[in-house]
């Protein structure tokens, strides 16, 4: 009976151990948290975690986001333009599609599941990144890549609301580039028009100012040698008349040879001769 007694004595005095350890041991909810420091970029959100090795070496990551995925950013050479590489949470094995980007870094794009099991996770380990295997602690990551999407979501909005107005203005300014090309064009067009209509014109007047200095020279000469010819008759017919008192009369002395008669023939006319 006693022996019951301690044993069942023993027993509760166990079993109210084990139930004081099972209330002192920090619960998955209640494990510590750790702040992350979340800093904008140009096109989301990213936060810096520090992967270590066993021999204590540190390689530094980023996660980023813009809202719509989570990705793990990276630096190695030699890097292919993509891969399927794994990464490991509490252990478990999750493949990943890698990226090169332009600036040779890699992005490791993180699929829903890995995401989900990076928030209830306490350890991520990379493996492939260094010849020793690297892990960092998960500890406040739930609320961390809550808090990146949303910085992401909100800096990737900004940042197409400041493409699509750059893009806006860019548009604007070619158009109206375009428009004043245009403008100019037509400007240009109508100036041609112009200089041509005017250069026409001048020559429309060259060609009848010639004409008229060529019609004026013409008469000028007809002119001239009319008044040559009427020259050259008064001198003649002044000689006619310096010569009249050696002429015969016939009647007005003002006449000259051309409109002097003609001789009176004889009568009767001369007979012919002929010897024959």
């Amino acid at each position: 009976m006693i022996k019951m007694i301690i044993g069942g004595a023993v027993v509760a005095a166990l079993l109210s151990g084990s139930a004081q350890a099972a209330t002192t041991r920090p619960s998955a909810a209640a494990r510590p948290t750790a702040l992350w420091v979340i800093n904008p970029t140009d096109t989301g959100c990213r936060v810096e975690l520090e992967l270590t090795a066993r021999s204590g070496a540190v390689t530094p990551v980023s996660l980023i986001s813009d809202g719509q995925i989570v990705s793990l950013r990276f630096f190695k050479d030699d890097l292919p333009a993509r891969a399927f590489l794994p990464i490991r949470i509490d252990k478990a094995r999750f493949s990943n599609l890698m990226l090169r980007g332009e600036d040779g870094a890699g992005e490791l794009v993180l699929s829903e599941e890995t995401e989900a099991a990076m928030k209830k996770g306490g350890t991520l380990g990379v493996a492939w990144l260094t010849e020793e295997p690297l892990t960092v602690p998960l500890a406040g990551s739930e609320q961390g890549l809550a808090d990146l999407k949303t910085c992401g979501a909100q800096t990737a909005s900004r940042h197409r609301e400041r493409l699509a107005a750059d893009q806006a203005a860019r548009d604007r300014a070619e158009a109206e580039g375009r428009a004043k090309a245009l403008n100019d064009a037509q400007l240009a067009a109508v100036q041609a028009q112009t200089a041509a209509a005017e250069a026409q014109r001048r020559q429309v007047e060259e060609t009848a100012e010639r004409q008229r200095r060529a019609e004026a020279a013409a008469q000028e000469r007809v002119y001239a040698e009319a008044r040559q010819r009427a020259y050259e008759e008064e001198q003649r017919r002044r000689a006619y008349q310096a010569q009249a008192p050696q002429r015969p009369y016939y009647g007005d002395e003002d006449e000259d040879d051309r409109w002097a008669p003609p001789p009176r023939p004889t009568w009767p006319p001369p007979r012919y001769y002929n010897p024959y």
